[in-house]
C-alpha cells in the first residue's frame, strides 16, 4: 500500500487539492448510482442537488473527468514537482519498493 504521507501525485497546489475533491465527490457519486441501479431508485446526488441547473450539473460532471485526466498525469506545476522531488515513495530506496508496487 502506497505511504498515505506522500504527496507524489497531489503535490500541494490549490488545482490538485480541488482535483482531488472533485475525484472524491465524483467516486462517492458513482458508488450511490451503482447502488442506486440495485434499488431501483434514483442516488445520483449531483443531479439531486443541481437538476434544476443542467448546465451546472454538466460543467460539475466535466470538471471531475479534467480531475481525474489530471490524476493519471500529475500536476506538472513547479510545487508539485518540487513536492514530487522530495518525495520518499520515488527514491526506489529497497524500504519502500513494497509500497510502491502495490
Amino acid at each position: 500500500m502506497m505511504n498515505s504521507g506522500c504527496n507524489c501525485k497531489w503535490g500541494g497546489c490549490v488545482p490538485s487539492k480541488i482535483a482531488k475533491i472533485l475525484l472524491f465527490i465524483g467516486g462517492l457519486n458513482w458508488g450511490l448510482v451503482g447502488i442506486g441501479m440495485f434499488m431501483n431508485t434514483n442516488l445520483n446526488i449531483v443531479h439531486m442537488i443541481l437538476g434544476s441547473v443542467p448546465m451546472l450539473e454538466a460543467i460539475v460532471y466535466i470538471l471531475v473527468g479534467v480531475a481525474a485526466i489530471m490524476k493519471i498525469f500529475g500536476c506538472k506545476c513547479k510545487k508539485c514537482k518540487a513536492n514530487c522531488a522530495a518525495c520518499s515513495c520515488s527514491t526506489g530506496s529497497s524500504d519502500n519498493k513494497t509500497e510502491v508496487g502495490m
